[in-house]
């Protein structure tokens, strides 16, 4: 008995150190660090909020990574642009869009590693979504890591 109490007791003081050594829910300092940004709420701001419409889609004609979750309306005809802002150690994988409802376009020009970007014209109505995703810890040899994925996504509605 006291040798499965002692063994639960190990077990659970390793995994605490293992969940631990990700680190807490701290802001993303745009460094090469090793810290760990929250996952993007949808923000109630007024300020940094696209206007929504009556039915609740928000019209916006660039979005972010605080944008994750949201819904938003844009006509046929309409360019949307995402820019996500990532790090060398925390990248973000080029986003995607399911559907045909969106048609790449040009994005520019990503100039800092691990951030992603990309730029989708409405071509047809109907719904899709935007998806990516990156490390939720930074990778180091010979330091404690996680295996856990920050997952964005945005839902488009083209009327």
């Amino acid at each position: 008995m006291r040798r499965t109490i002692r063994h639960t007791t190990l077990a659970l003081a390793a995994l605490t150190l293992v969940l631990a050594g990700c680190g807490g829910e701290q802001a993303d300092s745009g460094k090469d660090g090793d810290t760990v940004s929250p996952s993007p709420t949808p923000t109630k701001n007024p300020t940094t909020t696209p206007p929504t419409s009556p039915t609740g889609c928000a019209t916006a004609s660039t979005i972010g990574a605080a944008d994750s979750g949201r819904t938003v309306c844009l006509a046929v005809g309409d360019t949307v642009r995402i820019s996500l802002d990532g790090t060398s150690k925390r990248p973000w994988k080029p986003v995607t869009s399911s559907g045909s409802v969106l048609e790449a376009a040009n994005s520019g020009v990503v100039l800092l590693p691990g951030d992603a970007s990309a730029a989708y014209k409405a071509v047809s109505t109907g719904k899709t979504r935007l998806e990516s995703t990156r490390p939720l810890c930074a990778t180091q040899s010979g330091r404690v890591s996680c295996l856990g994925i920050q997952e964005w996504w945005v839902t488009v509605v083209v009327k």
